[in-house]
């Protein structure tokens, strides 16, 4: 289940023309059934990538690291979780990645604010309100990306969480390059509506 920073992001789903990720969903339903082998597949399909999102958030490396490895570990422990009619397998895995490094980074931000509140004596902030904030910021993300297509969920989730480009995008989801610009020009569309709306 080791991950390194080296090499390219795809896992072995890439070789001989398949699409990255290919064959994800099935080795998650076995995750699901608690088959350590299918686990080790999927960390060896999807490390890379788990890695690359978490890297572009978490900048030290050594934390990027070991939220990579939390994630792999939430992944066995939700593979269960995992609904295909709801986007692709490779979405859903890099959406938890995003999500966890975005996490580690806000729980540095609130131990660096602390220890620089201890320091300096000042009245600390209210943190329930400030937790409170960002859980309601992450739920309407969720209810917004809920209104748009799995078309324009998968492409905004892939490009903006998983790093990929429009032609990735369009390999992963199996579908033509304009068609994935087009939805996801439509998606952010409808997300800033959304969002400007709330």
């Amino acid at each position: 289940m080791g991950i390194s920073d080296a090499g390219p992001r795809r896992g072995p789903g890439s070789a001989a023309g398949q699409a990255p990720g290919a064959g994800l969903e099935a080795l998650l339903g076995g995750v699901a059934r608690g088959d350590q082998a299918a686990f080790e597949a999927v960390c060896a399909c999807a490390a890379a990538t788990v890695f690359g999102v978490v890297r572009s958030v978490v900048r030290d490396p050594f934390q990027a690291q070991e939220v990579a490895q939390e994630v792999l570990l939430e992944v066995w422990r939700c593979a269960s979780r995992f609904q295909p009619g709801r986007g692709s397998a490779m979405a859903w895995v890099t959406t938890i990645a995003h999500r966890r490094a975005i996490d580690r980074v806000r729980a540095e931000q609130r131990s660096a604010g602390r220890q620089l509140r201890a320091f300096s004596h000042q009245v600390a902030y209210d943190e329930v309100a400030e937790a409170v904030e960002a859980r309601l910021d992450r739920d309407r993300v969720r209810r917004c990306l809920g209104s748009l297509t799995e078309l324009q969920r998968e492409s905004v989730t892939l490009a903006y969480y998983g790093g990929y480009t429009f032609r990735e995008v369009a390999g992963l989801l199996g579908v033509p390059e304009g068609t994935v610009k087009t939805r996801m020009r439509d998606g952010l569309i409808r997300l800033r509506d959304c969002l400007g709306a709330e």
